[in-house]
C-alpha cells in the first residue's frame, strides 16, 4: 500500500561529523539532486556544523551557495510518547512541508555536537551525537513517521572508544547489528545492490576459516526467506528469481570438493523449490555472475562476503547501495566509509548517497 499524500520523508543520518556524512548531502542540495525525489528529505546534523562545513565547501570550490534548509531541534521527535510528535502543526513544519517544490532545501534535525568539529579529526566526545542520530532515525522508522532511514557513514571505532553499546550491552558493531537488535530481530540479511545485480549473503563479516561452520540449514533458510519476503513487500516482486551461490568450487563437483551443498544447501533450497519459488539449486559462483544468469533473475544470494561483494563492486562502485533487509522498516545506507582524509576538503562522492536515497524512495513507493 502506497503512503497517502503527504508522504512520509526519507531521513538521512549524516554519521560522524568529521567524516564526508555532511559534504555529501551538501553537495546533493547544491546540484538540487533532492529534487528528484517525490518525499522530503530529513537530515541529522548539528545546524551549526552544517553550516560551517557549508562555508569549507565553498571555500574549496565544491559548492556554489550555501544550501537551504529549515530547522528542527530533534528534542521534538526524540519521544514517541511526547505528544509534540502528534502535534499536526509541528509534523508538517518538520516534515518540510513549507519547502516549495523548487527549493533545493531538506528538513535539518539538529543534534547538537559535543565538542567543536574538525573537519577529518575524530573525537570521540561527539560519539554520542551520532549514537543520538541512530536512536532517533529507529524511533521515526518503528513508528512510521518516515518512509525510511537512509545512513551516512560513522566510524565504527570511535563509538567503541567511546564506550558506545549496542542495545544489548555488546561492544558496537555497526549500523546493521544496531537496527536489528532495537528492532528485536534474530536474523537480518545484508544486501548490496547496483543496476547489475543484488547480491545478498548468508554470513558476512566472518574470517574465511569460519565460513564453512555458519553454514547452517537454519542459517540458509532464513537468509532465503528474509531475502524472498522483501523482494515481495519492499520491491513489489510477487514472484523473485533467485540464484543461489555455493560454498565450495564448483559447487563441490558432486561432493569431490567439498559436501555443503549435498548436506545442507540443497536440501533447504529443495524445500522452497517444492513450495513452488524460483530459486536454484547451489549453483558455481564462478560461472553464476555472468550475463547469460544475471538477465534471469532478481537476486543472488551468495554463502559469504568475498564471494558475492567483490563480483558487484566491480560493477558498480560508488553507485552501491547497502540494504538490511528483514527489518520492519526500509533502511538503505551509502557503501563507503567516512573519508576522512576529504571532509570538508573537497572532492567527495556523492552518488552512494544519491542511489541510497533512489532506492529508499522506489522501495518506500512499493512497499506494501
Amino acid at each position: 500500500m502506497q503512503d497517502l499524500l503527504p508522504k512520509r520523508p526519507l531521513l538521512v543520518t549524516t554519521g560522524e561529523p568529521a567524516g564526508i556524512g555532511m559534504d555529501i548531502v551538501l553537495m546533493l542540495a547544491d546540484a538540487d539532486k533532492l529534487q528528484d525525489f517525490d518525499r522530503p528529505i530529513w537530515v541529522t546534523a548539528d545546524n551549526e556544523e552544517m553550516t560551517a562545513r557549508a562555508e569549507e565547501l565553498i571555500k574549496a570550490g565544491t559548492l556554489k551557495n550555501c544550501p537551504k534548509w529549515q530547522v528542527v531541534d530533534w528534542q521534538m521527535l526524540k519521544d514517541d510518547n511526547d505528544n509534540r510528535v502528534n502535534n499536526k502543526s509541528d509534523l508538517a513544519a518538520s516534515a518540510g512541508a513549507q519547502i516549495k517544490p523548487n527549493d533545493s532545501g531538506f528538513t535539518l534535525i539538529n543534534i547538537p555536537c559535543h565538542a567543536p568539529v574538525v573537519a577529518g579529526r575524530i573525537d570521540t566526545n561527539n560519539s554520542a551525537m551520532v549514537a543520538q542520530q541512530l536512536t532517533l532515525a529507529h524511533k521515526l522508522a518503528a513508528s512510521k513517521k518516515i518512509a525510511a532511514i537512509v545512513t551516512g557513514p560513522l566510524q565504527k571505532s570511535a563509538l567503541i572508544d567511546a564506550d558506545i553499546k549496542l542495545p544489548d550491552g555488546t561492544m558496537f558493531s555497526g549500523h546493521t547489528e544496531f537496527f536489528m537488535q532495537q528492532c528485536g530481530c534474530d536474523k537480518v540479511v545484508m544486501m548490496l545492490a547496483n543496476q547489475a545485480m543484488k547480491v545478498a549473503l548468508v554470513t558476512t563479516h566472518l574470517a574465511l576459516r569460519d565460513v564453512p561452520a555458519a553454514i547452517t540449514p537454519d542459517n540458509v533458510r532464513q537468509t532465503v526467506q528474509i531475502v524472498l519476503d522483501d523482494m515481495r513487500t519492499k520491491f513489489g516482486m510477487d514472484k523473485p528469481r533467485i540464484l543461489v551461490c555455493g560454498l565450495n568450487p564448483h559447487a563441490g563437483e558432486g561432493g569431490h570438493l567439498g559436501l555443503e551443498e549435498i548436506t545442507i544447501i540443497n536440501p533447504v533450497l529443495q524445500e522452497f523449490i517444492d513450495t513452488g519459488v524460483d530459486i536454484s539449486e547451489a549453483m558455481p559462483a564462478d560461472t553464476l555472475f555472468t550475463t547469460k544468469h544475471l538477465n534471469n533473475c532478481d537476486a543472488v544470494i551468495a554463502m559469504y562476503h568475498d564471494q558475492g561483494l567483490p563480483v558487484l563492486k566491480s560493477h558498480g562502485f560508488g553507485d552501491t547501495v547497502n540494504l538490511t533487509l528483514g527489518l520492519p522498516y526500509i533502511r538503505t545506507s551509502v557503501d563507503h566509509g567516512t573519508a576522512l582524509d576529504l571532509a570538508g576538503q573537497g572532492g567527495a562522492n556523492d552518488s552512494s548517497l544519491y542511489q541510497a536515497l533512489s532506492m529508499a524512495n522506489d522501495m518506500a513507493n512499493k512497499a506494501l
